[in-house]
Protein backbone atom coordinates (compact mmCIF):
# COMPACT_ATOMS: atom_id res chain seq x y z
CA UNK A 1 0.00 0.00 0.00
CA UNK A 2 1.43 3.78 -0.82
CA UNK A 3 2.60 5.65 2.45
CA UNK A 4 -0.41 8.37 1.36
CA UNK A 5 -3.08 5.55 1.81
CA UNK A 6 -4.62 3.29 4.38
CA UNK A 7 -5.19 -0.54 4.04
CA UNK A 8 -8.38 -0.15 2.75
CA UNK A 9 -7.47 2.70 0.01
CA UNK A 10 -8.44 5.90 1.27
CA UNK A 11 -6.32 8.63 0.28
CA UNK A 12 -4.53 10.76 3.74
CA UNK A 13 -6.01 14.11 4.46
CA UNK A 14 -3.02 16.95 3.75
CA UNK A 15 -0.91 17.25 6.32
CA UNK A 16 -2.14 14.13 8.03
CA UNK A 17 -1.44 10.63 8.42
CA UNK A 18 -5.19 8.91 8.58
CA UNK A 19 -7.39 9.14 5.78
CA UNK A 20 -10.45 11.18 6.88
CA UNK A 21 -13.82 10.43 6.22
CA UNK A 22 -17.48 11.38 5.85
CA UNK A 23 -18.34 11.57 9.75
CA UNK A 24 -15.02 13.35 11.12
CA UNK A 25 -14.47 15.13 7.75
CA UNK A 26 -12.86 18.28 9.35
CA UNK A 27 -11.55 19.67 12.84
CA UNK A 28 -15.09 21.37 12.83
CA UNK A 29 -15.98 18.03 13.13
CA UNK A 30 -13.29 17.21 15.71
CA UNK A 31 -14.59 19.80 17.97
CA UNK A 32 -18.17 18.30 18.07
CA UNK A 33 -17.18 14.97 18.83
CA UNK A 34 -14.80 16.84 21.79
CA UNK A 35 -18.39 18.43 22.98
CA UNK A 36 -19.65 15.18 22.74
CA UNK A 37 -17.31 13.39 25.06
CA UNK A 38 -17.31 16.46 27.51
CA UNK A 39 -21.01 16.03 27.75
CA UNK A 40 -20.53 12.41 28.53
CA UNK A 41 -17.62 13.80 31.23
CA UNK A 42 -20.04 16.08 32.77
CA UNK A 43 -22.95 13.55 32.89
CA UNK A 44 -20.86 11.14 34.54
CA UNK A 45 -18.70 13.87 37.19
CA UNK A 46 -15.40 14.30 37.16
CA UNK A 47 -14.63 11.64 39.78
CA UNK A 48 -15.90 9.10 37.36
CA UNK A 49 -13.50 9.15 34.73
CA UNK A 50 -10.27 7.59 34.50
CA UNK A 51 -7.20 9.37 32.38
CA UNK A 52 -6.10 7.18 30.74
CA UNK A 53 -4.04 9.55 27.94
CA UNK A 54 -0.70 9.37 29.09
CA UNK A 55 -0.48 13.04 29.39
CA UNK A 56 -1.10 15.70 32.73
CA UNK A 57 -2.79 18.57 31.75
CA UNK A 58 -3.03 19.74 35.32
CA UNK A 59 -1.94 22.63 37.13
CA UNK A 60 0.40 22.38 39.36
CA UNK A 61 0.52 25.57 41.33
CA UNK A 62 0.78 26.00 45.29
CA UNK A 63 -1.60 28.23 47.56
CA UNK A 64 1.10 31.06 47.48
CA UNK A 65 1.88 30.36 43.63
CA UNK A 66 -1.85 31.42 43.25
CA UNK A 67 -1.38 34.60 45.01
CA UNK A 68 1.10 35.91 42.44
CA UNK A 69 -0.54 34.59 39.45
CA UNK A 70 -0.16 37.86 37.80
CA UNK A 71 1.44 38.25 33.97
CA UNK A 72 3.64 41.05 35.05
CA UNK A 73 3.92 39.92 39.26
CA UNK A 74 4.99 35.89 38.33
CA UNK A 75 7.70 36.32 35.83
CA UNK A 76 9.38 38.87 38.12
CA UNK A 77 9.32 36.29 41.18
CA UNK A 78 9.75 32.93 39.37
CA UNK A 79 11.41 33.94 35.91
CA UNK A 80 15.38 33.22 37.32
CA UNK A 81 14.16 29.96 38.98
CA UNK A 82 12.11 28.85 35.76
CA UNK A 83 15.53 29.23 33.62
CA UNK A 84 17.65 27.59 35.81
CA UNK A 85 15.63 24.20 36.31
CA UNK A 86 14.59 24.32 32.64
CA UNK A 87 18.53 24.80 31.07
CA UNK A 88 19.20 21.75 33.47
CA UNK A 89 16.30 19.80 32.43
CA UNK A 90 17.45 20.41 28.68
CA UNK A 91 21.19 20.06 29.26
CA UNK A 92 21.79 23.68 28.87
CA UNK A 93 24.17 26.31 29.71
CA UNK A 94 23.82 29.76 31.13
CA UNK A 95 26.48 31.04 28.89
CA UNK A 96 25.40 29.19 25.40
CA UNK A 97 21.76 28.88 26.21
CA UNK A 98 18.46 30.10 26.76
CA UNK A 99 14.87 29.29 27.07
CA UNK A 100 11.19 30.48 26.53
CA UNK A 101 8.07 29.05 27.02
CA UNK A 102 5.14 28.82 24.77
CA UNK A 103 1.25 28.78 24.70
CA UNK A 104 2.02 24.89 23.82
CA UNK A 105 4.73 22.74 21.83
CA UNK A 106 2.81 23.61 18.79
CA UNK A 107 3.04 27.51 19.95
CA UNK A 108 7.11 26.78 19.52
CA UNK A 109 7.44 24.72 16.50
CA UNK A 110 5.46 27.62 14.56
CA UNK A 111 7.02 30.43 16.11
CA UNK A 112 10.36 28.19 14.74
CA UNK A 113 9.24 28.39 11.37
CA UNK A 114 8.37 31.89 10.97
CA UNK A 115 11.60 32.92 12.53
CA UNK A 116 13.78 30.85 10.99
CA UNK A 117 12.39 29.70 7.48
CA UNK A 118 11.84 31.88 4.72
CA UNK A 119 8.69 31.17 2.00
CA UNK A 120 10.51 29.11 -0.61
CA UNK A 121 13.05 27.21 1.46
CA UNK A 122 13.10 23.76 2.43
CA UNK A 123 12.48 22.20 5.34
CA UNK A 124 13.72 18.73 6.09
CA UNK A 125 11.80 16.83 8.89
CA UNK A 126 13.48 13.41 9.99
CA UNK A 127 12.09 10.62 12.38
CA UNK A 128 12.07 6.90 12.87
CA UNK A 129 8.58 6.93 11.01
CA UNK A 130 7.09 10.31 9.98
CA UNK A 131 7.08 13.82 11.14
CA UNK A 132 3.98 15.39 13.51
CA UNK A 133 1.10 17.26 11.80
CA UNK A 134 2.31 20.25 13.61
CA UNK A 135 5.94 20.63 11.75
CA UNK A 136 4.43 20.28 8.49
CA UNK A 137 2.17 22.77 8.94
CA UNK A 138 4.77 25.53 10.32
CA UNK A 139 6.38 24.55 7.40
CA UNK A 140 3.41 25.14 4.75
CA UNK A 141 2.49 28.25 7.04
CA UNK A 142 5.91 29.96 6.07
CA UNK A 143 5.42 28.70 2.29
CA UNK A 144 8.17 26.58 3.04
CA UNK A 145 9.19 23.27 1.12
CA UNK A 146 8.68 20.66 3.15
CA UNK A 147 10.58 17.34 2.59
CA UNK A 148 9.36 14.05 5.25
CA UNK A 149 12.07 11.81 5.45
CA UNK A 150 12.46 8.42 7.46
CA UNK A 151 15.38 7.04 9.57
CA UNK A 152 19.21 8.22 8.59
CA UNK A 153 19.43 6.43 4.86
CA UNK A 154 16.07 8.74 3.38
CA UNK A 155 17.58 11.92 5.36
CA UNK A 156 21.07 11.93 3.47
CA UNK A 157 19.60 11.03 0.19
CA UNK A 158 17.48 14.17 0.49
CA UNK A 159 20.37 16.10 2.46
CA UNK A 160 22.51 15.42 -0.40
CA UNK A 161 20.06 16.28 -3.05
CA UNK A 162 18.46 19.73 -2.12
CA UNK A 163 21.46 22.42 -2.62
CA UNK A 164 20.55 24.08 0.38
CA UNK A 165 18.38 23.58 3.42
CA UNK A 166 17.33 26.08 5.78
CA UNK A 167 16.06 24.26 8.63
CA UNK A 168 16.19 20.11 9.82
CA UNK A 169 12.76 19.48 12.09
CA UNK A 170 14.41 16.32 13.99
CA UNK A 171 11.78 14.57 16.18
CA UNK A 172 13.74 12.61 18.45
CA UNK A 173 10.61 9.88 19.40
CA UNK A 174 8.22 9.62 16.82
CA UNK A 175 4.23 9.91 16.70
CA UNK A 176 4.64 6.58 15.99
CA UNK A 177 6.88 5.65 19.44
CA UNK A 178 9.97 4.40 17.59
CA UNK A 179 13.28 6.41 18.90
CA UNK A 180 16.31 7.40 16.83
CA UNK A 181 19.79 5.98 18.16
CA UNK A 182 21.77 8.59 19.89
CA UNK A 183 24.31 7.68 16.94
CA UNK A 184 21.68 8.54 14.09
CA UNK A 185 21.29 11.84 15.62
CA UNK A 186 24.22 13.15 15.75
CA UNK A 187 24.94 11.74 12.10
CA UNK A 188 22.09 14.23 11.19
CA UNK A 189 22.97 17.30 13.46
CA UNK A 190 26.44 16.85 11.72
CA UNK A 191 25.01 17.19 8.05
CA UNK A 192 22.54 18.96 8.89
CA UNK A 193 25.23 21.51 9.82
CA UNK A 194 27.63 20.78 7.14
CA UNK A 195 25.16 21.65 4.74
CA UNK A 196 24.40 25.05 6.69
CA UNK A 197 21.13 24.26 7.89
CA UNK A 198 19.86 24.70 11.69
CA UNK A 199 18.77 21.85 13.64
CA UNK A 200 15.38 22.07 15.51
CA UNK A 201 14.25 19.26 17.89
CA UNK A 202 10.59 18.63 17.93
CA UNK A 203 11.09 16.59 21.55
CA UNK A 204 8.02 16.37 22.47
CA UNK A 205 7.91 13.74 24.65
CA UNK A 206 11.99 12.27 24.01
CA UNK A 207 13.45 15.17 26.08
CA UNK A 208 12.67 13.30 28.88
CA UNK A 209 11.82 9.29 27.76
CA UNK A 210 15.45 9.21 25.96
CA UNK A 211 17.40 10.26 28.79
CA UNK A 212 15.35 8.70 31.46
CA UNK A 213 15.27 5.31 30.10
CA UNK A 214 17.47 4.83 27.08
CA UNK A 215 20.34 6.76 28.44
CA UNK A 216 20.34 9.24 26.18
CA UNK A 217 21.83 12.77 26.56
CA UNK A 218 19.38 15.69 27.20
CA UNK A 219 18.61 17.45 24.03
CA UNK A 220 20.87 20.61 24.12
CA UNK A 221 23.72 17.62 24.70
CA UNK A 222 22.93 16.50 21.19
CA UNK A 223 24.28 19.29 19.26
CA UNK A 224 21.04 20.62 17.80
CA UNK A 225 20.75 24.34 17.67
CA UNK A 226 17.25 25.01 19.00
CA UNK A 227 14.35 22.76 20.39
CA UNK A 228 11.51 22.01 22.21
CA UNK A 229 9.32 19.68 24.79
CA UNK A 230 5.82 19.59 25.81
CA UNK A 231 5.53 19.88 29.44
CA UNK A 232 2.47 17.25 29.60
CA UNK A 233 4.60 14.25 28.80
CA UNK A 234 5.87 11.75 30.71
CA UNK A 235 7.11 12.47 33.85
CA UNK A 236 6.08 15.90 34.01
CA UNK A 237 2.84 17.31 35.48
CA UNK A 238 1.23 19.94 32.95
CA UNK A 239 0.04 22.28 31.67
CA UNK A 240 0.33 21.88 28.08
CA UNK A 241 2.91 23.84 27.72
CA UNK A 242 6.29 24.22 25.46
CA UNK A 243 9.53 24.91 26.59
CA UNK A 244 12.00 25.61 24.63
CA UNK A 245 16.27 25.86 25.11
CA UNK A 246 18.80 26.70 22.59
CA UNK A 247 21.15 28.91 21.28
CA UNK A 248 20.99 32.27 22.87
CA UNK A 249 20.39 34.56 19.62
CA UNK A 250 18.19 31.86 18.25
CA UNK A 251 16.03 31.76 21.21
CA UNK A 252 15.85 35.60 21.60
CA UNK A 253 14.60 36.11 18.44
CA UNK A 254 12.18 32.93 18.35
CA UNK A 255 11.08 34.42 21.64
CA UNK A 256 10.15 37.85 20.30
CA UNK A 257 7.99 36.25 17.43
CA UNK A 258 6.12 34.39 19.42
CA UNK A 259 4.85 37.23 21.82
CA UNK A 260 4.46 39.54 18.79
CA UNK A 261 2.34 36.64 17.33
CA UNK A 262 0.63 35.68 20.45
CA UNK A 263 1.81 31.62 20.62
CA UNK A 264 3.88 32.70 24.38
CA UNK A 265 2.69 30.92 27.38
CA UNK A 266 0.99 33.60 29.61
CA UNK A 267 3.93 34.68 32.30
CA UNK A 268 0.98 34.00 35.16
CA UNK A 269 2.00 30.21 34.53
CA UNK A 270 5.42 30.01 35.01
CA UNK A 271 4.97 28.81 38.66
CA UNK A 272 3.39 26.03 37.43
CA UNK A 273 6.03 26.01 34.90
CA UNK A 274 8.60 25.80 38.21
CA UNK A 275 6.92 22.84 39.92
CA UNK A 276 6.65 20.80 37.05
CA UNK A 277 10.31 20.94 36.85
CA UNK A 278 10.94 20.60 40.40
CA UNK A 279 9.06 17.52 41.01
CA UNK A 280 9.98 15.59 38.03
CA UNK A 281 12.01 13.10 38.45
CA UNK A 282 13.45 10.23 35.75
CA UNK A 283 11.92 6.93 37.65
CA UNK A 284 8.60 8.42 37.22
CA UNK A 285 9.21 8.11 33.48
CA UNK A 286 9.92 4.25 33.89
CA UNK A 287 7.29 3.82 36.52
CA UNK A 288 4.59 4.96 33.39
CA UNK A 289 6.26 2.73 31.21
CA UNK A 290 6.18 -0.21 33.18
CA UNK A 291 2.64 0.17 33.75
CA UNK A 292 1.89 0.51 30.56
CA UNK A 293 3.58 -2.68 29.87
CA UNK A 294 1.27 -4.79 32.26
CA UNK A 295 -1.50 -3.52 29.89
CA UNK A 296 0.21 -4.60 27.11
CA UNK A 297 0.62 -8.22 28.77
CA UNK A 298 -3.24 -7.92 29.19
CA UNK A 299 -4.17 -7.09 25.71
CA UNK A 300 -1.97 -9.57 24.06
CA UNK A 301 -3.98 -12.94 24.27
CA UNK A 302 -7.07 -10.49 23.36
CA UNK A 303 -5.59 -9.19 20.09
CA UNK A 304 -2.62 -11.03 19.65
CA UNK A 305 -0.61 -10.26 16.23
CA UNK A 306 -2.53 -6.88 15.79
CA UNK A 307 -1.61 -5.47 18.98
CA UNK A 308 1.52 -3.42 18.34
CA UNK A 309 4.43 -2.93 20.89
CA UNK A 310 6.98 0.16 20.86
CA UNK A 311 9.46 0.03 23.76
CA UNK A 312 7.57 2.48 25.45
CA UNK A 313 3.69 2.18 23.92
CA UNK A 314 0.95 -0.44 23.22
CA UNK A 315 -0.74 0.94 20.18
CA UNK A 316 -3.79 -0.93 18.21
CA UNK A 317 -3.84 0.43 14.79
CA UNK A 318 -6.68 2.06 13.07
CA UNK A 319 -6.76 -0.21 9.99
CA UNK A 320 -6.85 -3.03 12.75
CA UNK A 321 -9.58 -1.55 14.90
CA UNK A 322 -11.73 -1.01 11.79
CA UNK A 323 -11.01 -4.93 10.64
CA UNK A 324 -11.09 -6.11 13.82
CA UNK A 325 -14.89 -4.18 14.26
CA UNK A 326 -15.98 -5.61 10.58
CA UNK A 327 -15.38 -9.14 11.63
CA UNK A 328 -17.04 -9.10 15.26
CA UNK A 329 -20.15 -7.33 13.10
CA UNK A 330 -19.82 -9.55 9.95
CA UNK A 331 -19.79 -6.72 7.77
CA UNK A 332 -18.01 -6.95 4.20
CA UNK A 333 -17.31 -3.52 2.92
CA UNK A 334 -16.12 -0.68 5.13
CA UNK A 335 -19.20 1.76 5.55
CA UNK A 336 -16.33 4.27 7.43
CA UNK A 337 -12.69 5.49 7.11
CA UNK A 338 -10.22 3.56 10.36
CA UNK A 339 -9.42 6.26 11.92
CA UNK A 340 -13.63 7.24 12.55
CA UNK A 341 -13.39 3.56 13.77
CA UNK A 342 -10.58 4.38 16.35
CA UNK A 343 -12.72 7.70 17.50
CA UNK A 344 -16.16 5.70 18.05
CA UNK A 345 -14.12 2.38 19.90
CA UNK A 346 -12.32 5.43 21.95
CA UNK A 347 -16.13 7.00 22.45
CA UNK A 348 -17.16 3.88 23.37
CA UNK A 349 -14.62 3.51 25.35
CA UNK A 350 -15.41 7.04 27.44
CA UNK A 351 -19.34 6.20 27.75
CA UNK A 352 -19.35 2.36 28.74
CA UNK A 353 -16.27 2.76 31.08
CA UNK A 354 -15.93 6.07 31.99
CA UNK A 355 -12.10 5.79 30.37
CA UNK A 356 -10.68 8.59 28.69
CA UNK A 357 -8.23 8.23 26.00
CA UNK A 358 -5.75 10.10 24.03
CA UNK A 359 -7.87 10.31 20.93
CA UNK A 360 -9.77 13.34 22.95
CA UNK A 361 -6.54 15.37 23.59
CA UNK A 362 -5.19 17.11 19.89
CA UNK A 363 -7.73 18.95 16.97
CA UNK A 364 -7.41 17.13 15.46
CA UNK A 365 -5.64 13.93 16.60
CA UNK A 366 -1.77 14.06 15.61
CA UNK A 367 -2.50 10.28 14.69
CA UNK A 368 -5.26 7.81 13.57
CA UNK A 369 -4.14 4.72 15.96
CA UNK A 370 -4.96 4.13 19.58
CA UNK A 371 -2.26 4.80 21.73
CA UNK A 372 -1.74 3.24 25.37
CA UNK A 373 1.44 4.98 27.09
CA UNK A 374 2.45 5.95 30.21
CA UNK A 375 -0.50 5.32 32.22
CA UNK A 376 -0.22 5.86 36.06
CA UNK A 377 -0.14 2.98 38.29
CA UNK A 378 -2.36 4.68 41.08
CA UNK A 379 -4.89 5.05 37.99
CA UNK A 380 -5.13 1.95 36.87
CA UNK A 381 -5.26 0.37 40.21
CA UNK A 382 -8.03 2.69 40.82
CA UNK A 383 -9.83 1.51 37.81
CA UNK A 384 -9.08 -1.92 38.27
CA UNK A 385 -5.97 -3.11 37.13
CA UNK A 386 -4.67 -4.19 33.41
CA UNK A 387 -7.13 -6.95 33.13
CA UNK A 388 -10.05 -4.84 33.92
CA UNK A 389 -8.62 -2.39 31.15
CA UNK A 390 -8.04 -4.99 28.76
CA UNK A 391 -11.58 -6.70 28.70
CA UNK A 392 -13.26 -3.05 28.48
CA UNK A 393 -11.03 -2.43 24.68
CA UNK A 394 -12.25 -5.95 23.88
CA UNK A 395 -15.52 -5.13 24.65
CA UNK A 396 -15.97 -2.02 23.25
CA UNK A 397 -14.52 -3.21 20.15
CA UNK A 398 -17.82 -6.17 20.08
CA UNK A 399 -19.70 -3.25 20.40
CA UNK A 400 -18.63 -1.55 17.66
CA UNK A 401 -19.15 -4.59 15.45
CA UNK A 402 -22.44 -4.02 16.19
CA UNK A 403 -22.96 -0.54 15.69
CA UNK A 404 -20.81 -0.53 12.58
CA UNK A 405 -23.58 -2.38 10.87
CA UNK A 406 -25.61 0.55 10.47
CA UNK A 407 -23.21 3.76 10.26
CA UNK A 408 -26.01 6.08 11.38
CA UNK A 409 -25.29 4.85 14.68
CA UNK A 410 -22.00 5.52 14.74
CA UNK A 411 -21.90 9.21 13.60
CA UNK A 412 -24.63 9.58 16.43
CA UNK A 413 -21.86 8.31 18.98
CA UNK A 414 -19.30 10.72 17.51
CA UNK A 415 -21.41 13.64 17.29
CA UNK A 416 -24.80 13.15 19.29
CA UNK A 417 -28.09 14.88 17.57
CA UNK A 418 -25.92 17.16 15.82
Amino acid sequence: MAKDRDRFGNRFAPTLSYARGKILASSEDDFCKLQRAWTIIRKRGPESVFIFTGLEHSLPMAPEDLRWADDEIAPALYFDRLKTLALDHLGGSPELHDIAVFNRLTGATLATHLTLVKPGEVVLGVSASHSHPSVIRAAAHVGARFIDTAGLDEFTKAVEQEPKVALVALTRLAVTYELLPVETIRTIVKLAHDKGALVYVDDAGGARVGPASFDQPRMLELGVDVGATGLDKYGTLGPRLGLMGGDKALVGRIRAKAFECGLECRQMLYPAVVRTLEKYTPTRVQELIDTTKQVAAALRPILGRRLHETPTTAQLLADDILEIAMERGGVKQPPIVPFEATAALCMLLLEDHNMLTVHFVGLPPGGGDILFKFIPPEILTRFGGPEKFARAVDASLTKLGTLIREPEKIRRLLLGDR
